[in-house]
């Protein structure tokens, strides 16, 4: 697995993709934090981490489009399938090497907090947890757009279903909100990746939303896995 992870996180880099990614990340974290931190005056970084979370619905379509397409549109996935490496492997160090970089983003913005800090109090407690709590989520998100770049050669089709897809899963706390069916609003409660940060961005780590994230992680890569061992044998 080392091997494919350090074989993706290099190619990230040796491509522009890594460092326009970095790059746009960071410039749109820069315009949220001025816009709900500095014009505001606020130590509160809850709308900052919100605004994020409305970025990254257009940047990891970018990130995993082409963790798997690629390879399938090179053909070079069956070279890939055949080395002595299984496929879980090889799904897990492509997955990590996304987050490893969405990671690298994230840690970069930990500048604004510090900037909060000069000139005023900021909780590091709540930092923490808003800061743990955003990389679970996007880990989450990252991993069902793997499972998306599995299913198609085209990056652009991966691009836009995976971007489609966390879109709904953006709303669906909205929607909840708006359906009569008490039942079916709980259900869509409880499948709602973005509500489930709540506790995080109020400074508590919330055991039983890790332990969401995580499985949300491991089931879309036992999803992918299934797919391209099942493709294997056709």
């Amino acid at each position: 697995m080392n091997a494919i992870y350090n074989k993706e996180l290099k190619a990230y880099f040796s491509s522009p993709l890594g460092y326009i990614f970095i790059g746009f990340f960071l410039f749109a974290s820069a315009l949220t934090f001025m816009v709900t931190n500095i014009q505001e005056s606020t130590s509160n970084l809850k709308a900052f981490f919100e605004g994020l979370n409305t970025i990254q619905m257009f940047l990891i379509p970018i990130l995993t489009m082409r963790l798997l397409s690629e390879e399938k549109n090179s053909k070079t996935d069956q070279l890939l399938l055949t080395a002595p490496v299984s496929i879980t492997h090889i799904v897990l160090g492509k997955l990590f090497a996304a987050i490893s970089v969405y990671g690298l983003s994230l840690w970069l913005t930990i500048i604004f907090p510090f900037i909060i800090s000069i000139y005023g109090e900021i909780s590091r407690g709540e930092l923490i947890s808003q800061y743990v709590g955003f990389l679970l989520m996007s880990s989450a998100f990252i991993a069902i757009g793997t499972y998306i770049s599995a299913l198609t050669e085209n990056q652009l089709i991966s691009a836009v279903a995976t971007f489609g897809i966390l879109f709904v899963l953006f709303i669906i706390d909205r929607i909840a909100i708006n359906v009569s069916n008490v039942h079916l609003a709980a259900f869509l409660n409880h499948i709602s990746i973005s509500a489930r940060y709540g506790d995080f961005s109020r400074g508590i780590i919330n055991t039983e939303a890790v332990i969401y994230y995580i499985s949300v992680v491991s089931l879309f890569s036992f999803l992918t896995v299934h797919h391209i061992d099942k493709k294997r044998w056709i």
